[in-house]
């Protein structure tokens, strides 16, 4: 089934500070479904931003990879049969969270899908032996 990346930019969400608490129960109550659903992969979001880079010779600096006036706040990862679901739990989610949410389709991995498989199926002999 494909996967969809629902996020929201840090600052889009407009509320007092005070509602927090009713905001995080908010959208739990929506993680909760889709994980009862079996839809969630994972999710989570971000307080303040100090991101930073790492090249392929360890060598780690401050970030960003480029700098933006834009960057994410929050995200989800949801396993979705289609366009209208992923959409359908962004709705839920931006009504959760006060604040619109973006949705992106993951492209198709054919071999990590394969590689993952795999992995599970040799969790699986493990644990019966």
């Amino acid at each position: 089934m494909p996967k969809y990346l629902i996020s929201f930019n840090d600052g889009d969400m407009k509320f007092p500070e005070s509602d927090l608490p009713a905001v995080g129960a908010a959208a739990h109550a929506v993680m909760s479904d889709a994980i009862d659903q079996g839809v969630w992969v994972f999710g989570g979001g971000f307080r303040g931003y100090s991101p930073r880079v790492v090249d392929a010779d360890g060598m780690v600096s401050n970030g960003p990879l480029r700098i933006s006036d834009v960057y994410l706040g929050g995200f989800c990862v949801v396993n979705v049969a289609d366009d209208e679901q992923a959409n359908s739990w962004a709705a839920r989610f931006a009504e959760a969270c006060r604040c619109p949410q973006e949705v992106r389709l993951f492209l198709e991995d054919k071999e990590q899908e394969r590689m993952l498989a795999e992995k599970n199926e040799k969790n699986e002999k493990n644990e019966k032996n």
